[in-house]
């Protein structure tokens, strides 16, 4: 057998069968049962014509349902990809045609967008199921299916190796469409290893994350690494501040992480003093700015905040040691064990402590490319070395510091937003001749969209009319908050927007 993802669930099924491996919605399952249920779900996909290399992709709330189709795809060499469910049916059809994926894994809740793109997306008849709840005509009952199918280990015509590409997950690209990062069976076995050491990961801890599993942070850096190591994870559908407290309390969860605005929501909740948090060891938050204020706020309240940074492309990349918490509060860390990440110039060199420049990642973390992308894959990987584009320092304790993005990406509530791909759609209305958008604060969602925009000669349009535009095109956390109607937008020589002069200008929500 061939060293794969899905080969460590197999070993704790085998291990500590009984142990619990995921509590969903207060139901217990065993890795001995999580085990069976990939196994039926790997040999269901096989009995369907699922091949090696082939991609099956979910639209899924948290559910034990999206973990028996990521093992079982990782089992047989399929490449599992994952969708955001509050993508519009447009982003979702794009994605699945992009893949090319074969099958898709859906939850009721989310049949209306499904089959909105079932006549354009590239799935095969065959190949619509549906996890639970009522099944439409056109779909199989996956639960149905499964009960018919065998929990012996599938048997493979073709080896799967460790290179393999294991996951594509689609991160909004600067050039206006989405990137599916290839993440091989070898990327995800390193990043796993490196969130031993920076969740000081055991097999009796308890994990909750309230991330999303179709994300690369509830996925790749709590979900598999806890059951790699033979831990629990605490999953449900949906999650609210109070019920994140309460089930901290309830199941003496030791392992904790959330982006900066769940956090910011505990915290404004004014529950946080009515349970037991002492249970908690760990707790890690990232994936955006997190104020001082907040980090202190939380240190008052016993919860010392270990800040992260990473990329879908690179995973984790530094993390802030526990004993550091307190001392380098505003911090990212240090860099991870299983990689080598600097701090370089524009030409290659690395600085010295104090000297700005942007952090490059090269190791056995690194996405393998994008899909179908070997112009951008080129841009990105240079040399076998990852330039993130984002610009840091480190002190001269070699400590982390990001002082902002040389890409144009801002995030909202945690997640990515590319201005290229909004400004884009904007450019398809007659009305609309330039637009610029970049993120401005905000005290709820970190950062928020504004738009510039520039009519064509002898047109108008209003701020609800350019909102209205973007209706049902994108996903609601990409429409920007803001709309400002301006007469031309600052620009270089070669007629590249300045949007460093837009932010100078215009950076806060009110100008």
């Amino acid at each position: 057998m061939e060293f794969t993802v899905g080969t460590l669930l197999t070993k704790w099924s085998v291990y500590t069968p009984d142990k619990t491996a995921v509590i969903f919605d207060d139901k217990e399952i065993s890795y001995k049962e999580l085990n069976e249920n990939v196994n039926r779900t790997a040999n269901y996909l096989v009995a369907k014509g699922i091949q090696k290399g082939d991609r099956v992709s979910e639209i899924l709330q948290n559910c034990p349902e999206l973990l028996y189709l990521y093992f079982a795809a990782a089992k047989i060499g399929a490449v599992f990809c994952p969708i955001n469910i509050r993508l519009t049916a447009e982003e979702i059809q794009y994605q699945l045609n992009d893949s090319g994926s074969r099958f898709l894994l859906f939850d009721e809740s989310l049949a209306e967008k499904v089959e909105a793109v079932r006549s354009n997306a590239c799935i095969e008849k065959e190949g619509y199921c549906c996890a639970d709840g009522n099944v439409p005509e056109w779909a199989t009952d996956y639960k149905s299916e499964l009960r018919k199918c065998s929990t012996d280990e599938p048997q493979l015509s073709q080896p799967v190796d460790w290179e393999d590409i294991q996951i594509i997950m689609y991160t909004s690209g600067t050039t206006g469409n989405p990137k599916g990062a290839m993440l091989s069976h070898r990327k995800t076995f390193f990043n796993t290893l490196n969130a031993f050491f920076y969740h000081e990961l055991r097999v009796e801890d308890i994990v909750l994350s309230p991330y999303p599993l179709f994300h690369s942070a509830g996925l790749l850096i709590y979900g598999t690494p806890a059951l790699s190591r033979g831990a629990t994870i605490l999953l449900r559908k949906t999650y609210t501040p109070e019920q994140m407290l309460k089930d901290i309390e309830t199941y003496k969860v030791t392992t904790f992480g959330a982006v900066t605005t769940v956090l910011k929501r505990i915290m404004d909740s004014g529950l946080i003093d009515n349970y037991d948090l002492s249970s908690v060891r760990i707790f890690g938050g990232g994936g955006e700015k997190t104020p001082v204020d907040l980090i202190e706020r939380l240190a008052s309240k016993g919860l010392k905040l270990q800040q992260r940074m990473g990329q879908t492309e690179t995973s984790t990349i530094c993390s802030l040691p526990l004993r550091d918490a307190l001392r380098k509060k505003g911090s990212i860390g240090l860099p991870v064990i299983y990689a080598d990440v600097r701090i370089v110039d524009e030409s290659g060199k690395e600085v010295p402590p104090g000297e700005k420049g942007e952090i490059v990642v090269k190791g056995p973390t690194l996405m393998s490319g994008y899909w179908n992308k070997p112009e951008e894959t080129a841009k990105t990987i240079r040399d076998g070395i990852l330039h993130t584009g984002d610009l840091a320092y480190r002190d001269e304790e070699g400590y982390f510091y990001i002082v902002d993005r040389i890409k144009d990406m801002y995030r909202s509530g945690g997640e990515n937003v590319y201005p290229a791909e909004v400004e884009k759609l904007l450019l398809a209305n007659p009305k609309i001749s330039q637009v610029a958008i970049i993120g401005v604060p905000d005290p709820k969602w970190t950062e928020v969209g504004k738009a510039f925009v520039v009519t064509k000669e002898g047109e108008s349009i209003t701020k609800a009319e350019v909102l209205e535009f973007l209706e049902g095109k994108v996903a609601k956390f990409k429409m920007p908050a803001y709309v400002q109607l301006i007469d031309s937008l600052p620009a270089t020589a070669a007629g590249k927007v300045r949007k460093i002069e837009l932010k100078g200008k215009f950076g806060n929500p009110s100008d």
